[in-house]
């Protein structure tokens, strides 16, 4: 698959870059793993620390407030009892941990699907590399006017780390950055576009 290349003033520059077809033009994208690894994306990123008070934990008198029977109510002991206002909570959360494991293998072919999708939707878009002289975020969004994608979630793929440009994005709502090394399924679906630039196609093209 070839893709046109912009500039950063949204003009083509004539030039064409291959895309990886193992990469982005996966013969059977499969949805179910492509849904796992948003799951476990997702649940990794949960801290788990949710706590609910029981009946034990409640601070309160432990002395029986009435006789077992013919109080013409439910049943009940102290005042920690979880049918009594203020009482102890039955069942509530505790804390644990909601990571679970999937396999590289499965993995790969899930971010392989998600690229397989964007491509085939037209939602990759490949501009020339630049980098800013200073942090400036009205630089970017003025990428963004010229390439007709602003307002629109986009994600900018780049080769490596580039402080002045990480910085000129991360302040935009309907922005974000990530290298090309470390994009994965959620990243590339969370996003309506992708932005790559011609260095970062490389480094996709060679995605394992």
């Amino acid at each position: 698959m070839e893709l046109a290349v912009y500039n950063i003033k949204g003009e083509d520059t004539g030039k064409k870059v291959t895309l990886n077809d193992e990469i982005f033009a996966v013969a059977e994208p499969n949805e179910h793993l492509v849904y796992l690894d948003v799951k476990q994306h997702l649940a990794n990123m949960r801290q788990g620390t949710h706590k609910a008070k029981e009946r034990s934990e409640v601070s309160g008198s432990t002395k029986k407030l009435g006789r077992q029977k013919g109080g013409g109510g439910a049943r009940h002991g102290d005042i920690n009892s979880p049918v009594l206002v203020g009482g102890g909570r039955v069942f509530g959360p505790r804390p644990r941990n909601y990571s679970f494991k999937l396999n590289k293998k499965m993995k790969a072919l899930a971010r392989r699907s998600a690229l397989t999708f964007k491509a085939q939707q037209n939602q990759i878009m490949v501009v020339e590399d630049f980098t800013f002289d200073a942090p400036k975020t009205k630089d970017f969004v003025n990428i963004t006017k010229n390439l007709k994608i602003e307002g629109v979630k986009t994600l900018l793929v780049l080769p490596g780390q580039d402080k002045n440009v990480f910085l000129s994005v991360r302040n935009l709502p309907n922005a974000n950055i990530v290298t090309a090394s470390d994009i994965n399924t959620y990243r590339v679906l969370d996003n309506k576009m992708m932005v790559v630039t011609v260095s970062s196609v490389d480094v996709l093209n060679n995605l394992k």
